[in-house]
């Protein structure tokens, strides 16, 4: 089970120098990362609250299932991934059997630790703006964020798709791909 909030940041510099003043430090440098979702024509994983994600990430590619989220304040569901060989493969893959890319997105990501187990902290740089994710059990989050100088009022539980749109709607904008204008 996955659980996690996002906090948009209004200044990611000062939010790193509070991560080193707490403890945190850095154990996955920056690096660029390219998600695909998958999804059959008729939308029947998005229907069922379902993902299926290709991720590229420095020279690695992970396949990523989540399923429908559980309500609470934290983003928790149940998430199975596991690392493969060629994430355009399993593209071709999922193509043969009937699925189709059906969103892209981009983002930069560092990732912090404190020494405990199944929690982190990651930074992301999106082309909508840099956000805070902070996973691990709910008193952890909870901690972390007061800690960093947040509160529940600041949680986000919606995906990067649907900020995404809700970025676009702001905007005017056709929504197309969340990715970066030199991408």
């Amino acid at each position: 089970m996955e659980t996690e909030v996002k906090i948009r940041l209004a200044d990611r510099h000062a939010l790193e120098q509070r991560l080193a003043g707490s403890g945190f430090r850095i154990s996955a440098p920056r690096q660029f990362e390219s998600n695909d979702l998958y999804d059959t024509p008729d939308r029947s994983l998005r229907s069922r609250e379902m993902l299926l994600r290709l991720r590229q990430i420095g020279g690695q590619s992970k396949i990523t299932w989540k399923g429908p989220g559980v309500a609470g304040p934290h983003k928790s569901r149940p998430e199975l991934e596991t690392t493969l060989g060629s994430a355009e493969t399993a593209g071709q893959i999922f193509e043969q059997l009937g699925y189709q890319r059906v969103f892209r997105y981009e983002k930069y990501r560092t990732e912090y630790e404190n020494g405990r187990q199944h929690s982190v902290v990651t930074v992301d740089e999106t082309p909508i703006g840099d956000f805070m994710e902070i996973e691990g059990e709910a008193e952890w989050i909870d901690s972390t964020a007061r800690q960093l100088g947040f509160s529940h009022t600041d949680y986000i539980l919606d995906s990067y798709g649907k900020l995404y749109l809700d970025y676009c709607r702001k905007l005017g904008r056709e929504p197309g791909n969340m990715v970066f204008a030199s991408q």
